[in-house]
């Protein structure tokens, strides 16, 4: 098939608001070594893709500077090395920017089948999520079944993941959301109980079950000196995001007294052999889980790709649950 050499795509003008994303004509992306170029039909909006807006996270200098980190769609071209693809091939990728295009390039190990029986719209909600949350929640956190566990934002496209994540691998689920409604959303998916955090109190609510053993937190901040309370001895804390700020006072001596472990991780500054791995992993663990129905993206709104500017509003307005994707082609 002979691709046109220029695509519709959504770019940053400059770093601000939602208002700063326009749509703009781009040269269609030439793939390198080991790369293959999807059509996209539809791409995620993440909270990654805000942060880049806002100036506040730049992509890898190899990387498009489109935003826009996984998409679902079919594969166009393949580029030299390629031995995993053919043209026509349907896929849901991981990217390192450019989801917000008519055409993206990435790895080819970080591409995963369309799982059978899924739309591409749900398809494209897969990779960031599925990623972020298999290499902390269980590559890096460990998580096993029986534990108790506690994913903050339950209702995000991250925590509605993880709670079914977590559920399939026989833990005790609990989250914290910011309403009723989104509450009863998150329980409705599998998690034991979920805590409206602007009425309750998620550390009072751990001790009582006697302590979280993993906690997954996008929040940061003011949460953090409170996951420390809410752990259980030996239990462990894996950082993800930090909305309310990366700063904070904490008092390492109940680390210590009580031998808890903190880490965390972004996924895309990561080498292009790490993400391969998760993506491995995820193929072999997550996509099952999938196909046995225990998996599902939790849909919240789509928006056209010349509409990124409103979907990223909706995003930021935090009313949405699970979540949001562009419609490309």
């Amino acid at each position: 098939m002979t691709l046109s050499h220029t695509m519709r795509a959504v770019e940053i003008s400059e770093p601000g608001g939602p208002e700063v994303l326009r749509p703009v004509t781009k040269p269609v992306p030439v793939p390198g070594h080991g790369q293959i170029i999807i059509r996209v039909a539809y791409a995620g909006v993440n909270r990654p893709d805000a942060l880049q807006r806002a100036g506040l996270y730049a992509p890898p200098a190899s990387a498009s500077p489109l935003p826009g980190l996984e998409a679902a769609g079919t594969v166009v071209e393949i580029g030299p090395g390629v031995t995993r693809w053919s043209i026509g091939d349907r896929v849901t990728a991981l990217l390192p920017g450019g989801g917000y295009a008519e055409y993206v390039a990435t790895q080819e190990h970080h591409a995963l089948p369309v799982p059978e029986g899924m739309s591409l719209r749900e398809a494209a909600c897969l990779p960031e999520t599925c990623f972020t949350v298999w290499s902390n929640m269980v590559m890096r956190g460990g998580l096993k079944a029986g534990e108790r566990f506690l994913v903050h934002g339950g209702s995000s496209g991250i925590g509605t993941t993880a709670i079914q994540i977590a559920k399939a691998l026989g833990a005790r689920v609990f989250t914290t959301a910011g309403s009723d409604d989104k509450c009863r959303a998150c329980e409705e998916l599998g998690a034991d109980k979920a805590l409206n955090y602007r009425t309750g109190d998620y550390v009072a609510m751990m001790l009582d079950e006697g302590g979280a053993q993993l906690i997954l937190d996008m929040v940061g901040g003011p949460y953090l000196p409170r996951n420390i309370k809410a752990l259980a001895t030996e239990g462990r804390l894996v950082q993800i995001a930090f909305l309310q700020g990366a700063k904070v006072e904490l008092n390492f001596s109940e680390v210590m007294m009580r031998r808890l472990t903190i880490t965390g991780s972004t996924l895309r500054p990561q080498s292009d052999l790490s993400k391969a791995r998760i993506a491995a992993e995820v193929e072999a663990n997550v996509w099952p889980m999938i196909a046995a129905g225990k998996l599902r993206p939790v849909m919240d709104s789509e928006f056209a790709l010349e509409d990124a500017a409103k979907a990223h509003a909706r995003m930021e307005s935090s009313g949405h649950v699970g979540k949001i994707v562009l419609k490309v082609e």
